[in-house]
């Protein structure tokens, strides 16, 4: 996201004043190191802050001082933000947990601060502070704020992910890299030997006045949200924090033999599913840890082996933005930047993300996101193929609405997620769903798509799938009418399916063949690394468009995300 900029007579003041910043310039027998906490918000396994006992220890040859901080930052409030309220009171969550965390070890907990993080930041620098902080996987906003950090204020940014950066082929040998980190000790700090320091911003000071409101300002989470009137109005919401993530961890593993049998049907995956991904997102877990913990607890089976693959996959498309930040921006494949721009239609548009579409299991799903910040993979899937291969809308205007309203939200996964499903990187293969038969499929009983469309709930079951074909007599007999209760489809889905693959497929040789071109190839990141790449620019660059003829695979990626022998090849 992009910070914009704010009128001073009404903007929260930036916070700690320089003067509450205890000096340690010009000091040789004292170091300190603050511990810039972003999306890891936890003290276990935490990459920075053993890194920053490391260093404060090494520095002053006596036990460390480190200041754990989290600056709540402006350019992700209000406007100005691009996460729903319901994600920001599930991250305000989080850092009361982590303030815990702290004060569970002994030490007086957390200091929080509020401005632009560069600002914040400086005024450690210059009070003599080292300052360390995890890397992000990013862009936009939080890839321009950290090359700026680590420029302009001397941020030192630690590695500590399992994620291949500054190589030349970062898909050679991937697996073994994620698996080595995998079984190495977790990042580790004693708490005995760390002084651990904290800020208590004193509301009575004058840099804490709010002069545009007459008020003073301390920031805490609940101080934050009143000034920016976060006022979430999802359901369904998951507490946040590391505690409730390890409730949550247990408790799945507890029945993962039942996973594989839940991850598709939106009505078994609420309960079914891990739902370990906004801890993930934010840090409150670590993946290594994650993993360890099932490895060692659950038993063997392919519920255990499927999620495990999962986490691969999760670090598999980390690393895709790593590789190339434009994942967020720009089409992967040059041949497809700009595609179906010429066909926007914002009354479409709105109709998706209102779940007014005339296919009722994205209806459902669509609402089901708005209400409750959550989708289970699947249904995430078949929203974004019938978005931009049916309704045929540009890519990122649906991604940007899902990063949005997710709980779980991760830039690194949410667009490359969305680029891959709607087939913007030239792969053979399309991932087109059938919404009809998606509704036969995992909603057979019509227990998701009443709940979430409830004006279809008299329908008779047969009917959900396609009501526009229910008979009129049956209509007036259950007080249902097509057209006015519920809308007849916006588009004709077999007409606008079939002119989206003649497009498609007219520009995928061009596609295929710029995989051989090694900024694209280094682009799309491919678990086979270049010689996939290569390989597909080979073999369908060629060749003629294929034929429509009902044989691609119109309903998924499947099986691909259970399986690790796509990481195999080191290339």
């Amino acid at each position: 996201m992009d910070a914009g900029a704010d009128d001073d007579s009404t903007a929260l003041p930036t916070v700690p004043d320089r003067d509450a910043i205890r000096s340690l310039a010009g000091s040789p027998a004292e170091a300190g190191t603050v511990v810039w906490h972003r999306e890891d918000l936890r003290i276990a396994d935490n990459p920075a802050l053993a890194a920053a006992a490391d260093s404060a220890a090494a520095k002053a040859g006596t036990d460390p001082t480190v200041l754990p901080l989290f600056v709540f930052d402006p350019a992700f409030y209000g406007d100005r933000g691009t996460a729903c309220d319901a994600r920001i009171a599930f991250l305000h969550d989080c850092l009361r947990d982590l303030d815990r965390q702290y004060r569970d070890v002994g030490a007086p907990g957390l200091t929080y601060a509020h401005g632009d993080p560069i600002e914040v930041l400086a005024r450690f620098a210059d009070a003599g502070w080292d300052i360390v902080a995890t890397r992000s996987v990013t862009g936009r906003y939080g890839l321009r704020r950290d090359e700026r950090a680590a420029e302009e204020v001397g941020v030192r940014f630690v590695d500590g992910d399992g994620l291949v950066r500054d190589a030349d082929r970062p898909r050679r040998e991937w697996k073994a890299a994620i698996e080595s980190w995998l079984a190495a000790d977790p990042f580790d700090w004693d708490p005995r030997r760390v002084a651990v320091e904290r800020i208590a911003a004193d509301p009575g000071s004058d840099a804490n006045v709010d002069r545009g409101r007459g008020g003073a300002f301390a920031p805490t989470p609940e101080s934050v949200a009143a000034a920016y009137d976060v006022t979430p109005e999802k359901s369904m919401i998951p507490e946040g924090g590391r505690a409730a993530g390890r409730d949550r961890l247990e408790s799945f593993v507890a029945r993962i033999g039942d996973y594989p049998g839940n991850v598709s049907s939106p009505v078994d995956a609420r309960e079914g599913t891990s739902g370990l991904s906004p801890y993930l997102r934010f840090g409150c877990l670590s993946l290594r840890e994650v993993h360890r913990y099932v490895t060692e607890h659950a038993p063997d089976g392919r519920g255990r082996s499927m999620f495990v693959s999962r986490l691969f996959w999760n670090r598999h498309y980390r690393q895709k933005l790593v590789d190339w930040p434009g994942w967020l921006d720009r089409a992967v494949n040059p041949v497809y930047e700009g595609f179906n721009r010429d066909r926007h239609d914002p009354e479409l548009v709105a109709a998706w993300k209102a779940g007014e579409t005339g296919f009722p299991m994205v209806d459902a799903s669509m609402r089901c996101l708005r209400e409750t910040g959550w989708l289970n993979f699947r249904m995430r899937a078949l929203c974004a193929s019938v978005y931009f291969h049916v309704l045929q809308q540009p890519w990122r205007i649906g991604a940007d609405h899902f990063y949005e309203h997710l709980i779980d939200a991760d830039a690194a996964i949410n667009y490359t997620q969305w680029q891959s499903q709607c087939g913007l990187v030239g792969r053979p293969g399309l991932r087109l769903y059938n919404p009809r038969k998606q509704v036969r499929d995992q909603d057979p009983d019509g227990e998701f798509v009443t709940r979430w469309v409830p004006e279809l709930g008299p329908l008779p079951t047969e009917h959900l799938d396609r009501p526009e074909r229910t008979p009129l007599a049956v209509q007036a007999e259950c007080g249902v009418e097509i057209g006015e209760e519920y809308p007849y489809p916006v588009v004709d889905f077999e007409a606008a399916r079939e002119a989206f693959e003649r497009r498609y497929y007219d520009a995928h040789p061009a596609a295929a063949a710029r995989l051989a071109d090694e900024p694209i190839a280094r682009r799309a990141s491919l678990s086979g690394g270049f010689d996939a790449a290569r390989a597909i620019a080979e073999e369908h660059g060629t060749a003629a468009p294929e034929a429509t003829d009902g044989s691609r695979d119109r309903e998924g990626d499947r099986g691909r995300q259970t399986d690790l022998s796509a990481f195999e090849a080191d290339r």
